[in-house]
């Protein structure tokens, strides 16, 4: 699987007695918004904090970020392309052995938004007001349902999974629910799946879902 790129810059290693640059110190508001963030909420923390944070003065943080809003947009746009990475570096086996290939999938976006829980609890927080920050999720939403329908249709194409629903509902219904499954789990929001078995619970609603059956059959080779 592959989705499009999303350009976020990096923070460089910045050698002894040299001056920080842009990057650095965008990437020093980056760091200590998201370690604010596992403190205390987005609206506990102001741009002061961020840019006190930073070691840098209030101006200069507006040089970078108009807002602690677009802060947060960063910072998920950063983490979207790391689950994005992860996901990339899952062996393309879903033919030969589907089980691990969705296993491997499921596990790529546990283990990144694990990663960057508190980012990720903001950012379902914010979706609620922030306009900017519910766009983009919807955007990488699709991106990651067009994914889904398109590996369905291939498992249905070669005999390995049953005819049903329409591959893109069943692909909105399997994301939506990986979504709110982590959130729960993350945030211990009410009834919530235990950290270590959330990946196993989710694969086997993924699975019954998909091929009716936790044991689908396996082929030859991947669709590459």
């Amino acid at each position: 699987m592959s989705t499009p790129a999303r350009s976020v810059r990096g923070r460089r290693v910045v050698q002894p007695g040299a001056r920080p640059t842009g990057d650095d110190r965008e990437g020093a508001i980056l760091a200590t918004a998201e370690r604010l963030l596992g403190e205390r909420s987005l609206r506990d923390i102001s741009t002061d904090d961020l840019a006190r944070g930073a070691g840098i003065s209030r101006p200069t943080f507006y040089f970078y970020f108009q807002s602690k809003d677009a802060v947060l947009l960063a910072l998920l746009d950063r983490v979207v392309t790391e689950a994005d990475a992860a996901l990339a570096r899952v062996p393309d086996d879903l033919a030969s052995d589907p089980a691990k290939y969705w296993r491997g999938c499921i596990a790529a976006f546990h283990e990144t938004f694990r990663g960057h829980r508190p980012v990720a609890l903001a950012c379902a927080e914010a979706r609620a007001t922030n306009a900017e920050v519910r766009e983009l999720w919807a955007r990488v939403m699709e991106s990651w349902t067009l994914l889904v329908a398109e590996a369905i249709e291939c498992e249905r194409g070669r005999g390995a999974a049953p005819p049903g629903l329409a591959a893109r509902d069943l692909a909105v219904a399997l994301n939506s629910m990986n979504e709110r499954v982590l959130h729960a789990t993350f945030a211990q929001d009410g009834p919530a799946v235990a950290e270590e078995h959330v990946v196993d619970v989710l694969l086997t609603v993924w699975l019954n879902a998909i091929y009716q059956t936790t044991t689908p059959p396996a082929g030859e080779a991947g669709r590459r």
